[in-house]
C-alpha cells in the first residue's frame, strides 16, 4: 500500500471508489466535491492544501489517496491547523475505506499515515474525532494510541474527540 497525493492517473479508480459508496455518506468531504470534470477537481484539491479558495471557517487540509494493486482502497484529508470551531469538533483527520477493503486493517494503517504526515509539517497534538457509534473508527484511532478526551451530543449523535501525541522516533 502507498499514500499518494491525487493524480490524473486515478481518474476511473476515483470514480468507481465514489460509486461504490453508492448512497452512504461520504468521508472525508472532499469525497463529495463534483468530480465529472476531473481536471477541476484535482485543481480544487491542490487549492485546498495550499489554503486557496476555501471559505472563512475552513483551513488548508490535503488530500491523500491509499493505493493498492492500482486501485483506490481509502481516502484521507489532514487539516494542516485547527480554528476552535473544527478543534472542537472535526479534527484534523477525516478519512474512508473502500467498502470492499473495510475490516481488513487498511484503516488503521491509513489513520496511522495520516497522523505521520501531520506530525511531519508540525502538529504535536493531533485531534482526531468520530460518532460514539462507529466502532470501527474509535478502535482504529486507540489502536493508533488516541486517548478519548471527551464526548458530547451534536443533534442526535454523540461524538468523541480523541487525541494522539506525536508519534517519537
Amino acid at each position: 500500500m502507498k499514500l499518494i497525493s491525487p493524480t490524473l492517473e486515478y481518474q476511473d479508480s476515483y470514480i468507481s471508489y465514489i460509486k461504490e459508496l453508492g448512497g452512504e455518506e461520504r468521508y472525508p468531504f472532499p469525497l463529495d466535491f463534483e468530480y465529472e470534470n476531473f481536471v477541476d477537481l484535482l485543481k480544487k484539491l491542490d487549492d485546498y492544501a495550499n489554503g486557496l479558495n476555501i471559505s472563512n471557517n475552513m483551513v488548508p487540509s490535503s488530500t491523500f489517496w491509499l493505493i493498492q494493486n492500482n486501485e483506490i482502497i481509502g481516502v484521507t484529508n489532514i487539516r494542516h491547523y485547527l480554528n476552535k470551531e473544527i478543534e472542537f469538533c472535526g479534527g484534523h483527520v477525516g478519512l474512508g475505506i473502500r467498502p470492499s477493503s473495510r475490516g481488513k486493517g487498511v484503516g488503521k494503517f491509513l489513520m496511522a499515515e495520516s497522523i505521520k504526515n501531520l506530525n511531519l509539517i508540525g502538529v504535536k497534538v493531533v485531534h482526531i474525532h468520530c460518532y460514539k457509534d462507529n466502532l470501527a473508527s474509535s478502535a482504529m484511532i486507540v489502536a493508533n494510541g488516541g486517548n478519548l478526551i471527551s464526548e458530547f451530543s451534536d443533534q442526535s449523535k454523540v461524538i468523541q474527540r480523541y487525541v494522539v501525541n506525536a508519534i517519537q522516533g
